[in-house]
């Protein structure tokens, strides 16, 4: 039973490796690919781009609640071997897509199969049996998380050197082998006893929005963590048509700089936030953070040669340093058994700069490098993003600095 339990553990942190190293393996080839099926440059290709992010995010924002009150009722087994197939389906329909309306197939049906991170983190819940355990075996999600930002990219900078359509082919394989070898060797993690009918209105994606709205002590972070999201989308949604159009970066360039990318998130997020947090405290944390984001962003949109862009990344990386103390501080405001109803309300703002940001920052560089636009800026959207940036700044600030006139020694150091 033990060895079945480190199986089926090992199986999870194989599938959530492979959820986020498909989306970086096709990054890279995904610019020129819509480009090369629309006929279009690179550039007038970016609101493409933006739409086939959004139609993902907006599917898998709908099904992921859906999704995982299936997996309440049939289990978590067929629900992830299910993903995974699906995904494997996503890939390949992309790797032989002969026009662009084939890429959306593709995306929808990722978006309606992409709840393999809810279900499988739910196995985990269900095979830890104490909260030690839960917690070591929660620990390796940011780990697989971290090594697929950066085994992805790296490997689709590899691919595509042997054409634009090979990625896709190596993402469906690494999802159809998983999916295989899941089906011989996952155990069912949810007992019989313990399943639940499927219930439409736990199934509901707008109904944790509804407790953000139901706490308005929290609406001004909230909004912070809103804004962050939304213009980090300009780096995220658009980092590979903006490089192709301005710098003239190849397939494996871009595969390169987001291994870089992933790199220095890793650094951070697994190093810096644990000495630089307890040193000067959440609060400062938090302004230092949304700092370097802006900076970064600032640099980014001025950037006139590659070599810059590397550069440039280390300040805007760093500012992930605000990540973790604005959600910590904002965990503080609600009770212990509301935690679960509040990260849920997170992940749904996050879930919607998904859908709105590459609209909003691919259009605007789309606009800016067009000949109707007034004049030619192609850093436009990374402008929008830094203004964005400083008003998180700015709310964060006069929310924190008011909670501490009403409560000295909150968000202090810690």
């Amino acid at each position: 039973m033990q060895t079945s339990k480190k199986a089926a553990i090992g199986f999870i942190f194989i599938t959530l490796l492979i959820d986020v190293m498909g989306w970086g393996l096709i990054i890279p080839v995904m610019a020129d690919l819509i480009a090369q099926l629309k006929g279009i440059k690179v550039n007038e290709a970016s609101p493409y781009g933006a739409y086939l992010l959004s139609a993902f995010a907006i599917t898998q924002f709908i099904f992921s609640p859906i999704i995982g009150n299936l997996s309440d009722k049939y289990g978590r087994r067929p629900t992830l071997l299910f993903a995974l197939l699906g995904f494997g389906i996503d890939y390949i329909i992309l790797a032989v897509a002969p026009a662009y309306g084939w890429l959306f197939i593709g995306r929808i049906i990722a978006g309606i199969t992409g709840a393999s991170f809810t279900t499988a983190t739910a196995y985990i819940a269900d095979v830890s049996p104490d909260e030690s355990t839960r917690a070591k075996n929660f620990g390796m999600i940011g780990a697989a998380f971290g090594l697929g930002f950066v085994l992805g990219p790296a490997l689709g900078a590899l691919l595509s050197t042997w054409g634009i359509r090979a990625p896709f082919y190596g993402a469906a394989v690494l999802c159809l082998l998983n999916c295989i070898y899941g089906y011989f060797i996952l155990p069912e993690s949810l007992s019989k006893e313990n399943r639940r009918p499927f219930d439409w209105k736990r199934a509901n994606p707008f109904g944790s929005l509804k407790y953000l709205v139901q706490h308005p002590e929290i609406g001004g972070l909230a909004l912070s963590f809103f804004l962050i999201y939304f213009a980090a989308q300009s780096v995220q949604g658009n980092w590979n048509f903006f490089t192709s159009y301005r710098f003239g970066w190849s397939e494996k360039m871009i595969g390169i700089s987001l291994t870089v990318v992933g790199v220095l998130v890793g650094a951070v997020q697994a190093g810096l936030t644990r000495i630089v947090i307890p040193k000067i405290g959440n609060e400062k944390s938090i302004y230092l953070g949304l700092s370097l984001y802006t900076v970064g962003l600032v640099l980014f949109a001025f950037a006139n040669q590659g070599w810059m862009m590397f550069a440039f990344l280390v300040p805007y990386c760093l500012g992930g340093l605000c990540g973790p103390s604005l959600q910590s501080v904002i965990s503080g405001h609600v009770a212990p058994n509301e935690q679960g109803a509040l990260q849920g309300s997170l992940t749904s703002l996050m879930s919607l700069t998904t859908v709105v940001g590459p609209l909003i920052m691919n259009n605007i560089f789309a606009y800016f490098t067009s000949s109707k636009a007034p004049f030619l800026f192609p850093g436009m959207h990374f402008l929008l993003g830094a203004i964005c940036m400083l008003l998180a700044v700015i709310i964060a600030n006069r929310v924190l600095s008011r909670e501490k006139k009403e409560q000295p020694g909150l968000h202090g150091v810690s």
